[in-house]
């Protein structure tokens, strides 16, 4: 796994308490790495971090509902009377 590089001055803190199987376990690995446990904690986290707030942002699809959204996008119907009244509040609040 390739190491991310991120930008911008560390002043900040994070604590976490640990036991000592889970120490010697990120021991090992930021050595087997040839980084420092900080480095190592720092990088796996933040990667972490990002690979979490990726998969919240996708939106997977069963494959009937894949199609209903496409053809929904494709061809949508025409607006009922609430929709065409929440366009008109709409327009009047954005002026």
């Amino acid at each position: 796994m390739a190491q991310t590089t991120y930008a911008g001055k560390r002043s900040e803190r994070l604590d976490a308490r640990v036991s000592q199987k889970e120490k010697g376990l990120i021991e090992t690995a930021a050595s087997l790495r040839g980084v420092s446990v900080t480095d190592f904690l720092r990088t796996t986290a933040t990667d972490a971090a990002n690979r979490v707030i990726r998969e919240s942002e996708v939106l997977t699809l069963a494959e009937r509902s894949r199609k209903i959204f496409v053809e929904m996008l494709l061809n949508p119907p025409e607006p009922n009377d609430a929709a065409i009244a929440a366009v008109r509040r709409f327009r009047q609040e954005v002026r």
